[in-house]
């Protein structure tokens, strides 16, 4: 595997030639770098003009990522990272509340981090709950979502389907919320 960067019309791209079929073209989020992976055999001469037919594309891309929910958390100030944990602090016991009564179930401890890779996180063995503060840069369905996937996870540990049955069962478009997180 060799790597490196060229420069196609303005825009960094880092080339990774490696074994496979065909040429692969990413903009990653939430950086924006513009990554193109390709086989050894295709020429440099080749992954330029790939490149140059897609830049408009690319652009459009890194715009869309650079205006996200995730690229606005990454560059964050302690202050605005505070400010949303003092959203989410305040949203999130009534939507427990109301959550457990229907599930039927009470978390010992509620947490709030800030964290990059996750929106939640359940230890179903000490009843403690953690909830990203990132969350509040969401829509507030997000957040129900997250809420009660988490408390699902008491109920069941795994993401099985028995998992996926409890979240049907009580929250039946759980899957269209949890896609405006992705």
């Amino acid at each position: 595997m060799t790597e490196q960067v060229l420069y196609i019309e303005g825009i960094p791209v880092k080339l990774t030639r490696k074994r496979m079929k065909s040429v692969r073209l990413r903009v990653k989020s939430p950086s924006g770098d513009v990554c193109l992976s390709a086989p050894y055999h295709v020429p440099e001469a080749e992954l330029r003009t790939f490149v140059a037919a897609r830049a408009d594309w690319i652009r459009q891309q890194q715009t869309r990522i650079a205006a996200s929910p995730s690229a606005r958390a990454e560059a964050a100030s302690r202050e605005e990272i505070e400010a949303w944990r003092t959203v989410v602090k305040a949203c999130v016991p009534p939507l427990v509340e109301q959550w457990a009564a229907i599930l039927d179930i009470h978390p010992k401890t509620i947490a709030y981090r800030n964290m990059k890779s996750r929106w939640g996180s359940c230890q179903p063995s000490t009843g403690r709950i953690c909830i990203n503060v990132r969350l509040a840069l969401y829509p507030p369905e997000c957040l129900e979502y997250v809420v009660v996937h988490e408390l699902c996870h008491l109920l069941e540990r795994g993401h099985g389907p028995r998992f996926h049955a409890l979240m049907d069962a009580f929250m039946p478009d759980w899957k269209e919320r949890r896609a405006k997180l992705r």
